[in-house]
């Protein structure tokens, strides 16, 4: 069944004719491995886990890092094996920022959204979102959960970063660990620490929701150099294909999934089970991509003191041709 497969997707790449007996060997590059880096201690990465564990035909390793492989940039401490990736996954938040330095870089698949959420203790005061005013909470300001934060005190509360306390620790675990003993007031972080934040206030819990204000966008990147090279362009388009069947694959039953999120990311089945539901397994492209781009470009920008670089300059770094191309390919059966 792989080798049909292979054998089809290779024709559909080639846009020869059907059967594979007909390409040319010009025609029909051979699908080779796939380097993947990505943060593996996050549940975004369930679909290209299993992608490259049951779909994609020739092979892919996914080694703990993200768009630093990709571009040559240092590794960050704590969150990266060396190695070079052919593709790497990242929140939308690190495609900017890498791509100040490095505008070669390609958006060309968003593989999932995580759902974001203010979990706040609603003893301290907090009834709303204007009532963070002055509290201490805990998140990275500098990633996709400091943009949540930001977006959700301007539009909610009428709030900046200057009327709160933003507090970062480390590990993630101590978020959950402060919130219980009082030193902060909010958790805004991913999952599962944002589910365990939650799971100690009980009673005590209030939360706020961004549904229509931001969701993280967990994309695959690459590099307008590999997406040149035949060879590599057709191996990235098959394994975004099999990033798509995959996704396909965790609407129907998320079991196996699970298990991969699990033993790479070492966290406990309860964990699992209780944050899946604040995640979207997409493997898409969403039509607003740019606008999201380009209202965050703002946000890092004021960051870094830089200008924000235009709108058009930000459509350099969609590349939604892999993504057509990987439609074009029939789906796993």
């Amino acid at each position: 069944m792989l080798a049909l497969r292979t054998c089809a997707a290779l024709a559909a790449l080639a846009l020869a004719l059907p059967a594979c007996a007909q390409s040319t060997a010009a025609d029909k590059p051979d699908l080779a491995p796939v380097a993947v880096h990505g943060n593996v201690q996050t549940f975004e990465i369930a679909p290209v886990l299993l992608a490259a564990s049951d779909f994609y035909p020739a092979g892919a390793t996914v080694k703990m890092g993200g768009i630093p492989n990709l571009v040559g940039a240092p590794i960050i401490r704590g969150f990266g094996e060396p190695g070079d990736a052919d593709v790497a996954t990242h929140a939308e938040t690190q495609a900017l920022r890498y791509s100040v330095k490095n505008p070669n870089l390609r958006i060309i698949l968003n593989v999932s959204k995580g759902l974001y959420r203010i979990v706040a203790r609603r003893s301290a005061g907090i009834a709303s979102v204007a009532d963070l005013k002055g509290k201490r909470i805990a998140t990275i300001p500098q990633t996709s959960s400091g943009y949540f934060l930001y977006r959700m005190l301007a539009d909610k509360g009428g709030l900046s970063f200057e009327d709160i306390e933003p507090v970062t620790l480390s590990p993630l675990s101590e978020m959950t660990k402060a919130l219980a003993d009082r030193r902060v007031d909010a958790v805004v972080i991913w999952e599962p620490e944002s589910e365990n934040s939650a799971r100690v206030l009980g009673d005590d819990l209030i939360e706020f929701g961004g549904e229509g204000v931001y969701a993280e966008h967990f994309n695959l990147n690459s590099t307008a150099e590999k997406l040149a090279d035949p060879q590599k362009r057709a191996s990235i388009v098959a394994f975004v294909r099999s990033i798509m069947d995959a996704a396909a694959a965790i609407q129907t039953d998320a079991a196996k999934a699970k298990t991969l999120v699990m033993a790479r990311g070492g966290f406990t089945p309860q964990e699992v089970d209780r944050s899946w539901k604040h995640h979207a397994f997409t493997a898409d492209f969403p039509a607003d991509m740019l606008d999201i781009l380009v209202a965050e470009e703002t946000w890092l920008a004021a960051q870094d003191k830089r200008p924000a670089r235009s709108r058009e300059q930000l459509a350099a770094l969609i590349d939604t041709s892999i993504y057509e191309e990987a439609k074009a390919l029939p789906a796993a059966r």
